[in-house]
């Protein structure tokens, strides 16, 4: 099972898997001039331009794939409420607000080193032979990557870039919440993933979040969020996996205080104003720093 991020709906390339990686992007080039893109592939080339890019004007859009502002318009407005970008004035971005979170792709390129080192710090508290809940989150997929490495876990998750991480691992033992699949989180996300998550008890719970303001943790999509918390409850230790980048953020739901987490790991680029307030609210916390290693 291979997972390179799930794209908007169609996953096998719109020029055919036997054609050379050059050929074909001067067919869709060409296509794309004379304005013969199918619906299907073209909302494609638009959502991967703006996660390339993270942003794009409509008139951009309209130059490159020859059709009229109102297909634009439309294509974006689909793309939109899938989940793949957020429509602005003149264009489209990538980038999250308080009610739009990012696609997966997008996210799991922004603070990798941050990300990787939260990862290390957080690696050294999965023990081997522990149950370990991990969510869909990208800050936390390179510990799930690093799991294989350190003996027998068995890992809940509702991640499917987590699933197909670890499904050939013989030492990992997967656990798949099933439910509504969310293309734009590439995870199963909603009320029966939520009430399955229940019925299991884990050592420890990896998770993350969009936004954390004022001591509390926040995200975009009420789907999600009810998800986390059913994870968080079925945990008897709750790890919070953030970066930087995500203090002083606002989103529109909130997840949980930072208080109801045993730890929160961030990175050492955390602001000092950020570090006093978690200490003032009584959070235990740590900071990993970036290109540090542990064994």
């Amino acid at each position: 099972m291979a997972d390179t991020g799930a794209t908007p709906d169609a996953s096998a390339p719109a020029t055919g898997a036997d054609r050379s990686a050059e050929g074909g992007e001067k067919a869709v080039r060409t296509a794309a001039a004379e304005g013969k893109l199918s619906p299907k592939d073209r909302r494609k080339r638009i959502a991967d331009r703006v996660l390339a890019e993270g942003q794009v004007s409509i008139e951009d859009l309209v130059q490159e794939l020859g059709v009229s502002q109102m297909t634009v318009h439309r294509d974006l407005d689909s793309l939109e409420h899938q989940g793949w970008l957020r429509k602005v004035r003149g264009g489209a971005t990538a980038a999250p607000n308080a009610l739009f979170e990012s696609n997966a792709r997008w996210r799991g390129n922004e603070q990798v080193a941050a990300k990787e080192a939260i990862c290390a710090a957080a690696l050294a508290i999965a023990e081997p032979g522990q149950a370990v809940i991990i969510d869909d989150s990208s800050t936390a997929l390179p510990l799930a990557r690093s799991l294989a490495s350190r003996g027998a876990y068995t890992v809940i998750t509702n991640s499917l870039q987590v699933i197909n991480e670890l499904a050939e691992e013989p030492d990992i033992r997967v656990i798949a919440l099933g439910g509504e699949y969310h293309a734009a989180f590439n995870a199963f996300l909603g009320m029966s993933t939520a009430d399955i998550a229940r019925s299991f008890r884990a050592d420890v719970a990896f998770l993350s979040t969009s936004a954390v303001d004022n001591g509390h943790c926040y995200h975009q999509a009420q789907e999600n969020v009810l998800v986390k918390r059913a994870l968080m409850a079925a945990a008897r230790r709750r790890v919070l996996l953030v970066d930087h980048s995500k203090f002083g953020r606002q989103a529109l739901y909130e997840l949980a205080p930072l208080a109801d987490f045993d730890l929160v790991i961030s990175d050492e680029r955390l602001p000092q104003e950020e570090r006093d307030a978690l200490q003032s609210l009584g959070v235990r916390y740590e900071l990993a720093a970036e290109g540090a290693h542990r064994a």
